[in-house]
């Protein structure tokens, strides 16, 4: 057997003639459909969460926001890191854009435009005083 045969005859289960098991047969049916409704919710739940953290991440640029504009000054942020950051994020966001991964493309879109306003801001209060 080749390697692709060993794994279909190691995955397909021995079922027994229904006259002979039919109760037993219908228990692994049912037990074995829970298990995959379990599976789904648990798989529907982390991609809940995530797409929940994907939107929340990058909110947390907002206080990097108002810290600028309140001390009228970004001198204290490195211009080389928020551009070095923004630039990864454009290359990567082509990747998002075409991903079916809802909580990638989400993270990307909303990462993407925050972090876009931090370097404005950056830029726009680089010449403010020195903190």
């Amino acid at each position: 057997m080749r390697g692709g045969e060993a794994d279909e005859a190691i995955s397909k289960p021995e079922i027994a003639a229904p006259a002979e098991n039919a109760g037993g047969l219908a228990m692994t049916v049912l037990l074995g459909a829970l298990n995959d409704v379990r599976k789904v919710s648990w798989i529907v739940r982390i991609q809940i969460i995530a797409l929940v953290a994907s939107v929340i991440l990058p909110l947390w640029n907002i206080p990097l926001i108002l810290k600028i504009v309140r001390r009228k000054s970004s001198r204290d942020v490195s211009l080389g890191w928020a551009i070095g950051v923004w630039v990864c994020l454009a290359l990567m966001a082509p990747s998002g854009f075409v991903s079916k991964d809802v909580v990638w493309k989400t993270f990307n879109i909303a990462n993407l435009c925050f972090f876009s306003a931090v370097v404005v801001t950056v830029l726009i209060y680089r010449n403010g005083k020195d903190p």
